[in-house]
C-alpha cells in the first residue's frame, strides 16, 4: 500500500507554523536508515498574520507546499514500478534536497566547550554568505571556493573593525570540509567535495612562553586567586591545557611504586586516553587528596574577571610578556626542549596528533638559541 502524504503544520517561535510532510505508513528515511513519517519542508506560515506582507508570505508559502506534498504523492505512488537504478537516483535526489545548514548545525551540537563555539562560529560565517538555506545540491566546488574567499575578507565579530586573522578562517573553513567529509562518508554527499578543495594556508604565529626564570618569579609572586596560580603553574610542569585541568578528578592521579605519579585521563579536545608520568614537586601543587570522583580543582574559572588578576600577576612579577594560562602549555615544550628532551617525546607529552604541531616550539628553541649565540660580541 503507498503511503498517504499529508500537509502538517508545527507551532514555533515569533507567531510562525513549520510546515512537514506527515507520511504514513512511514517510509525509509535514506539519510537515517530508519522508518520515518514526518519530511520538514523548512518553510513557515504566521499563525496570525498581521499585515498584508505576512498574508501574501502565507498564501504563496501554502501553494509552495501543497505542491510539495502533491510531488511526494506522486512520487510514493509511482515508487513500486521503478527498477532499482531509478530508485537509486531517486534517493540521491532526495539527499540533495536535504538542508546542509541544517546538517552542519546538528553536528555543532554535538560539539562541546571551545570546540562547540568554533564550530557554532563557522556556522555563523557560513549562515551570513550563504543568506538562505542551502541544500546538499548547491554544492559545489565553486560554492566553496567563494566562501573561502569570503572568510579571507570577512570582519571580525568582535571587531567590525579589523578581518579576521587568516588562522581563524582556515580554523573555521576546516570545519565545513570535515562536515563534507563527513556527508561524503554517510552517502549523503556522492562527490567527495572535501578532497577536491583546498584548506586556507595558516600562517606561523609566534608562542609566547616563559622562561624558568620567569616561572620562579611567578612562583615567588603572591596571587589573589591561589587556585588559578597552581593549576597555571601545575599546566607549566605538565603542559596540560586548562580544559583538562579543569576536570581533572583524583581518580585520574595513580602512584605506582617504583615509578612515581602518574595521571590516567581523556583529552578533551583529542578525546585520546593519555597517561602522563608527573613529578613528586607536580602533585604538591594539588593540594590535600580528595574523594576519587571530586574534580582536584574544584570550581576552577577562567572568566574576564580572572584573566584581568591573571595579567596583574603577571605584570607583579616584572614580566611584560603578554601571557594567557595557554602560555604556560607553550612554556613547557619550549622549557622541554631547551633541556634537550627529544621531540617525540615532547610531542607525545602534549598529546600532539601530528609531529608538525610539536615543529613549532623546535623553531622557537631554534630562535633563541641564535638570539643567545649574537649576545657575546668582541670588539674586533
Amino acid at each position: 500500500m503507498a503511503s498517504k502524504v499529508t500537509l502538517r503544520q508545527k507551532p514555533i517561535s515569533r507567531r510562525r507554523k513549520s510546515l512537514y510532510l506527515d507520511i504514513y505508513p512511514p517510509i525509509l528515511n535514506p539519510e537515517t536508515g530508519k522508518l520515518s513519517r514526518r519530511s520538514f519542508l523548512g518553510k513557515y506560515i504566521y499563525e496570525k498574520p498581521t499585515s498584508q506582507k505576512e498574508k501574501e508570505h502565507n498564501r504563496e508559502t501554502l501553494i509552495f507546499a501543497e505542491n510539495a506534498r502533491l510531488a511526494k504523492q506522486y512520487t510514493l505512488d509511482r515508487y513500486d514500478l521503478y527498477n532499482e537504478y531509478e530508485k537509486e537516483q531517486l534517493r540521491v535526489k532526495e539527499l540533495g534536497q536535504e538542508s546542509f545548514i541544517e546538517y552542519f548545525r546538528k553536528l555543532v551540537d554535538k560539539r562541546t566547550g571551545s570546540n562547540h563555539d568554533n564550530w557554532a562560529s563557522a556556522l555563523h560565517f557560513l549562515e551570513q554568505f550563504a543568506e538562505r538555506d542551502i541544500k546538499f545540491a548547491d554544492l559545489n566546488v565553486q560554492f566553496l571556493e567563494d566562501f573561502k574567499d569570503y572568510l579571507l575578507n570577512a570582519k571580525s565579530r568582535r571587531s567590525k573593525k579589523t578581518n579576521l586573522a587568516q588562522n581563524t578562517a582556515a580554523s573555521y573553513f576546516n570545519k565545513i570540509k570535515a562536515s563534507l567529509k563527513h556527508a561524503y562518508k554517510n552517502g549523503i554527499l556522492q562527490t567527495d567535495l572535501n578532497a577536491r578543495v583546498s584548506s586556507i594556508k595558516e600562517v606561523e604565529t609566534r608562542r609566547e612562553h616563559l622562561t624558568l626564570e620567569e616561572l620562579n618569579k611567578l612562583v615567588k609572586t603572591p596571587f589573589s586567586n591561589d587556585k588559578l596560580k597552581r593549576a597555571a603553574l601545575f599546566s607549566a610542569l605538565t603542559g596540560l591545557r586548562f580544559s583538562d585541568i579543569k576536570k581533572m578528578t583524583w581518580k585520574e592521579l595513580e602512584f605506582i611504586p617504583g615509578q612515581g605519579y602518574f595521571l590516567n585521563f581523556s583529552q578533551k579536545k583529542t578525546k585520546n586516553i593519555e597517561t602522563l608520568p608527573i613529578s613528586d614537586q607536580t602533585v604538591s601543587l594539588l593540594g590535600e587528596p580528595g574523594n576519587p570522583e571530586d574534580n582536584i580543582f574544584e570550581e576552577l574559572e577562567y572568566s574576564d574577571y580572572q584573566n584581568r588578576l591573571f595579567y596583574r600577576w603577571i605584570k607583579e612579577a616584572g614580566i611584560s610578556k603578554k601571557i594567557t594560562f595557554h602560555c604556560f602549555r607553550h612554556t613547557y615544550a619550549t622549557l622541554q626542549l631547551f633541556n634537550h628532551t627529544d621531540i617525540y617525546t615532547v610531542s607525545k607529552m602534549l598529546g600532539h596528533k601530528n609531529l608538525k604541531t610539536t615543529l613549532i616550539y623546535a623553531k622557537i628553541v631554534d630562535e633563541a638559541k641564535r638570539e643567545a649565540a649574537n649576545k657575546i660580541q668582541l670588539d674586533i
